[in-house]
């Protein structure tokens, strides 16, 4: 590909195709995005981001990863700590010293490579990474803990291991000028390096949540003056140190995100879309890049450091940070498992390799392939397997799709009963504790609190639930409810009762609600007069013998439909514009009056009593 749009095409589309292709099969993103930029690359030679960025491949890349780490930290709230803190700070010490010596030791007896190579490759591989750690946890199915230890790990020793790498490049730089020079004199203007750095991303962060609220910044300025502002900290920390700019956007993000500024909450959407065209297209460029002469010097003793990287270093490096601590054992071990490498690992090997050639440290060369040889063994490694080791550890959380449902009134709590008898998780949440009351008396699982506040997200886990159903007696704030969560859940997994407005431009937008339940679109007044007169949820297993059509002769005309729950616990509303298709196996969730569930009952009689064998609905 001779034109640069063309091979900037490619990457986009390469990268969010593996994402896509991701999503549609369960298959680890990072896996696939690697394959693509790999194929693309050095396989097929469709082209070379080296040849056709030249000099900007290298701050592209550096721009790209503190963008991902700005927008890592930005998630990262204090109140997550509370159960996993001194886990985290563990891993971010302890951890981080250990692993360090036993990745320099494993690289100088078992790859073989030079103590300056081994001991600076040693500091790299204490990264994990949010780029590869945040997708992995996506797309599994862990409980909230581990995932939350993960999480905080990956973004904070991102920034550790590059200061790391920088410490030992700078004392070997310093040797090689001036022989006989200490460590003490190379590590202490380098923390100090890195402390100016954090205030700095404090500073900027303080700067952002003192403008914003006050109405500075134009709504419509924010995102661009948020990111201009993360770019030029990077750029003037690393003109202090190399790789400082890390530290300061790191720093930045998560400054920002225990600020409690709440102008923030409309930019999550974008920062988030920005966060995976950054990762989609920083994988392809890297994999795409690398040639086949960086691979030519692997060999049986980089297989043993794999090896030995995996079963040896970071079980160790974790079982030892965590000992005396109160994490269980099954959640240590799965810990020590899962420690996928992703771009901070590839884009700063790549930087020092040329480095330590010119320093005259031959084994410089390796280091590319090398790192992407450790990324790619702990991504699949970690990828495929994720998942199987969490439910042999009992670390993982549930994998049945379930119901969050916003208002606890008559209606909903009918609902939830039918769901839950259905082994499908169910949370109810209401602000009244008064309204609750139902909820625990019928013993259902309940959050007291308003949905909508932030502290929600932190005290109540919300992975489980992939579909949510707000149904108070408000219907203007159960607009609101779906379209708070449409960006986090899916527009097309957050349902609401009320008529859709598809022909009255007087009412609220589709955009700004969310779907509308049943095909008839029942609102709030219906439904309350329709629990008055003794209208029930009623379930229906449907059968190669007993089809939907059965189902509706059987129900009668009045019976509304609300949902099919599949054998797997996926659901399928009916709404005022979605049909689902029914097919065997699924179970119907259908809103009827009384009488005919008596009717029924009395058929149901009639046809045992006969012997008939049609099957019946449970």
């Amino acid at each position: 590909m001779e034109s640069s749009a063309l091979v900037i095409a490619a990457i986009g589309a390469l990268g969010i195709g593996a994402q896509w292709i991701a999503w549609r099969t369960g298959w680890p993103a990072i896996v696939l995005m690697l394959a693509a930029g790999f194929l693309a690359g050095p396989v097929l030679g469709l082209f070379d981001p080296e040849e056709t960025f030249g000099s900007l491949l290298e701050p592209m890349i550096g721009i790209g990863v503190a963008l991902i780490l700005f927008e890592g930290g930005l998630s990262l709230d204090f109140r997550e700590l509370r159960h996993s803190g001194s886990a985290v700070w563990r891993l971010a010490t302890i951890g981080v010293i250990v692993g360090w010596a036993l990745g320099a030791i494993s690289g100088y007896y078992v790859a073989g490579i030079v103590w300056p190579v081994a001991i600076l490759f040693g500091g790299i591989l204490v990264v994990t990474g949010p780029t590869v750690v945040l997708p992995l946890l996506r797309q599994s199915s862990v409980q909230t803990r581990p995932a939350s230890i993960l999480k905080w790990e990956a973004i904070v020793n991102d920034p550790t291991g590059a200061l790391a790498a920088v410490i030992a490049y700078e004392y070997f730089r310093k040797v090689a000028e001036q022989p006989g020079a200490s460590l003490f004199e190379v590590v202490p203007p380098l923390i100090f390096a890195a402390v100016i750095s954090g205030l700095i991303g404090y500073a900027a962060a303080w700067l952002i949540s003192y403008l914003f609220p006050r109405g500075a910044v134009p709504e419509y300025l924010k995102v661009p003056v948020l990111f201009s502002m993360v770019i030029a900290v990077f750029v003037l920390c690393n003109m202090i140190e190399h790789e400082a700019g890390l530290v300061a956007v790191t720093v930045m993000g998560v400054a920002l995100a225990n600020m409690d500024v709440s102008s923030l909450r409309s930019i999550h959407p974008f920062k988030e879309n920005i966060a995976v065209l950054l990762v989609s297209g920083i994988f392809i460029l890297l994999s795409a890049s690398l040639s086949w002469d960086d691979l030519q010097y692997l060999n049986w003793r980089f297989g043993a450091f794999l090896v030995v990287l995996l079963f040896f270093v970071r079980p160790a490096t974790v079982l030892i940070s965590l000992l005396g601590s109160p994490i269980p054992w099954n959640e240590r071990l799965f810990l020590a498992w899962i420690a996928p490498r992703g771009i901070v690992l590839v884009a700063i090997s790549g930087l020092f390799a040329l480095r330590l050639n010119e320093l005259g440290y031959g084994d410089g060369n390796v280091l590319i392939g090398l790192s992407f040889a450790v990324v790619v063994s702990t991504i699949v490694a970690h990828g495929f397997t994720v998942n199987l080791v969490a439910k042999l550890l009992k670390v993982r959380g549930t994998s049945r799709p379930g119901l969050l449902i916003a208002g606890s009134t008559a209606w909903t709590i009918a609902l939830a009963k039918q769901m839950h008898a259905l082994k499908t998780p169910v949370m109810i949440v209401d602000s009244s504790w008064q309204r609750l009351a139902a909820a625990r008396r019928e013993g259902l699982p309940f959050y007291h609190g308003e949905i909508l506040n932030e502290a929600t997200e932190h005290n109540l886990d919300l992975n489980p639930y992939q579909v949510l159903v707000a149904a108070t007696e408000n219907e203007a704030y159960n607009a609101l409810v779906c379209n708070e969560f449409a960006h986090e859940i899916g527009r097309d997994s957050v349902y609401q009762l009320g008529e859709a407005s598809d022909h009255d431009r007087r009412a609220l937008p589709d955009s700004l609600r969310g779907r509308a339940l049943f095909a008839s679109g029942f609102g709030v007044s219906e439904v309350e007069q329709r629990q008055q007169e003794g209208w029930t949820f009623r379930r229906t297993k449907l059968t190669e013998e007993f089809t939907i059509d059965d189902a509706r002769e059987k129900l009668g005309d009045k019976a509304q439909m609300l949902l099919l729950l599949r054998e797997n616990g996926n659901m399928r509303f009916f709404t005022h514009a979605a049909k689902p298709e029914p097919r065997a196996g699924d179970i119907v969730i259908t809103y009827s009056p009384q009488h005919l569930k008596r009717a029924e009952a009395e058929s149901a009689k009639r046809e045992a009593g006969s012997g008939a064998g049609k099957p019946k609905p449970a």
